[in-house]
């Protein structure tokens, strides 16, 4: 049989050109399969989860949020719960270094808790914190799209009350409640956003550090209009993103119509105040 001599490269073809780098979120690894991006591409981001016995929700919560936001840090800040959900946390987070955990006493509030996961994320430099709540009716399939409106605003709200937003078997006078709450804090604080009640919020880090946050007087649900309220006169631009308010899917509801009572006169008491002029919360601390 005659050798075939493979003949040498034409010395005509062009030069290619040089290859470039990988951008580093895009490298796999030699199994083939995706590696984790660089971090150094993302926004530094922590999503915080305030639980009181969450234990049957918060492995799978936080594995969907890993999903959709690998890059993320997810802190749980547990109120002592009864079920365990503490311990669970500290197994999950000595597992995976993305969880972090924040003990807390005693039953403490949902509002303390944000204000505790917002001075965190102060403390430890992070870009973004995200806020959910713990029991799936924030899905975390909406994360990207509030992740992607930080791009041109300071907080991005994930929204119940515009096109595309909506609630799932909500009782037509929680309904009318919360509508009613919004009109209210709409009026008084002059805030442009539909959704100033829901928790499911991503905050620009840098703009918590100027937004007087030591003045928050509320600890239950009117903590959420008053923390944006506060960033709002901050000079924080808001954004909201459609969201379905869905129900939660393990443990029992937390709703206190005694601390909505509160709540609502607490709105009432702030905003009539900034509404007459009566304090000036945009003055330096």
């Amino acid at each position: 049989m005659q050798a075939v001599t493979a003949e040498p490269a034409s010395t005509n073809r062009p030069t290619p050109p040089p290859m470039r780098p990988v951008p580093s979120g895009l490298v796999r690894n030699l199994s083939g399969t995706n590696s984790v991006p660089d971090a150094v591409d993302h926004p530094k981001l922590l999503i915080s989860l305030a639980t009181y016995n969450e234990r049957g929700n918060l492995q799978p919560l936080i594995e969907e949020i890993h999903k959709v936001a690998p890059h993320s840090h997810v802190l749980v800040v547990d109120d002592n719960s009864p079920d365990g959900t503490g311990k669970l946390a500290d197994e999950l987070a000595a597992a995976d270094p993305r969880i972090k955990v924040l003990h807390r006493p005693g039953k403490l509030g949902l509002g303390t808790a944000t204000l505790a996961a917002m001075r965190y994320a102060m403390d430890h430099d992070y870009d973004f914190l995200q806020n959910m709540d713990a029991d799936f009716s924030h899905p975390p399939r909406f994360l990207p799209g509030i992740q992607a409106g930080m791009a041109k605003s300071d907080i991005m709200i994930g929204s119940r009350y515009v096109a595309g937003g909506g609630t799932e078997n909500w009782p037509i006078a929680r309904l009318v409640l919360s509508r009613s709450v919004n009109a209210l804090v709409r009026f008084l604080f002059r805030m442009p956003v539909k959704d100033a009640s829901g928790a499911f919020r991503c905050y620009r880090v840098s703009k918590l550090r100027v937004a007087h946050l030591e003045r928050t007087q509320s600890r239950g649900y009117s903590f959420q209009q008053e923390v944006l309220f506060r960033c709002h006169q901050a000079g924080c631009k808001l954004g909201e993103y459609p969201i379905i308010f869905e129900n939660r899917r393990a443990g029992s509801s937390k709703v206190n119509s005694k601390e909505a009572i509160r709540s609502i006169l607490m709105i009432l008491w702030i905003g009539t105040h900034h509404f007459f002029g009566l304090e000036d919360y945009r003055r330096s601390a």
